[in-house]
């Protein structure tokens, strides 16, 4: 199910749990079954009622929080989706309520030193779409630097570098001014760009993310949040 991008592996199982898959007219009750790739697979619209129901929050992160679990006496970023942190100017008809929170998790890391756009979703699909294995969804930083930083450096944090034996993905790299750069970037290891910097003689000293996919921080200030629009795609 998952791969046919009817719904993401955790919703597949809950579907599954409450009887809301039929495979070739069957009732499919037994979780990670294997099916052909020709079967067809009916879902109950109750399912799909389900998951319109399910948010997308899009917080602007500030400095100090961790994205996901709690860890070294810092608090999750999640911790901040209350009413009283939501923008006065998220104009979206839909109050708050405590389920909001039930499954929310992110999709996508933000260091504890950076700041900017950080996504929090209930729906799989969304997460699939920003974090699965085969994403292309584009993440753009503005990272303030300090050093000298030569054509040829400029040329390798585009294309050439590697991480943990890897090589990394092309970026698109450039200035934004005189202390600032500009990435782009197709995929998110642990500290990447700061550990990208740090191969070229740069240190960073400020990153902020600007957006995810078409979806942009906009001017939603520092610790506050948003619901994602219906109009709005990653």
């Amino acid at each position: 199910m998952a791969e046919r991008g009817l719904c993401s592996r955790r919703e597949a199982d809950e579907w599954i749990e409450n009887g809301w898959v039929k495979v070739d007219g069957v009732v499919m009750s037994t979780l990670g079954t294997r099916v052909p790739p020709t079967a067809r697979i009916d879902v109950d619209p109750a399912a799909r009622q389900h998951q319109s129901e399910q948010v997308t929050i899009l917080l602007n992160k500030p400095i100090g929080y961790v994205s996901g679990q709690a860890e070294d006496g810092y608090q999750p970023a999640i911790v901040l989706i209350k009413p009283e942190n939501r923008w006065a100017e998220d104009k979206l008809p839909r109050r708050f309520v405590a389920g909001h929170l039930r499954g929310l998790a992110p999709a996508g890391r933000l260091d504890i030193d950076s700041t900017g756009l950080l996504v929090l979703t209930q729906d799989g699909r969304v997460a699939k779409r920003l974090i699965g294995e085969d994403t292309s969804v584009e993440k753009e930083y503005l990272v303030r630097v300090e050093g000298t930083l030569s054509p040829a450096g400029l040329k390798m944090l585009n294309h050439g570098l590697a991480l943990d034996g890897k090589p990394l993905k092309p970026a698109r790299v450039s200035w934004q001014n005189e202390h600032q750069l500009r990435f782009v970037l197709r995929e998110g290891k642990k500290r990447q760009i700061r550990r990208m910097c740090e191969l070229v003689g740069l240190t960073v000293t400020g990153l902020k993310r600007v957006r995810s996919g078409s979806v942009t921080l906009g001017k939603l200030p520092v610790g506050k949040w948003r619901y994602l629009r219906p109009d709005e795609q990653f």
